[in-house]
């Protein structure tokens, strides 16, 4: 799945609830305190919202550059990818 920033990839994990892994390049944020921003969102998302995800294991990534994103941005693209996630 695919969102304006965030990308997504998921499999069934046959566990209770989901799990997240993130990635960020450093092509696509160079500085390390740009990294570290994005992955916090992306935890802080998915911390709230695990209760309401299906049983995946779930890698989102970034796939755009976000020099010039605002954090709602990133928290609305995120946000959007997970409410596209298939429910079980």
């Amino acid at each position: 799945m695919r969102g304006r920033f965030y990308m997504a990839h998921y499999r069934p994990n046959g566990l209770d609830s989901a799990r997240l892994g993130v990635v960020v390049a450093k092509k696509l944020a160079k500085r390390a305190n740009v990294r570290n921003l994005v992955k916090r969102i992306a935890r802080e998302i998915f911390r709230r919202h695990r209760e309401f995800l299906p049983a995946v294991d779930l890698v989102v990534r970034l796939h755009a550059p976000v020099a010039k994103a605002t954090r709602a941005e990133l928290n609305l693209d995120l946000l959007q990818l997970l409410q596209r996630l298939p429910r079980q």
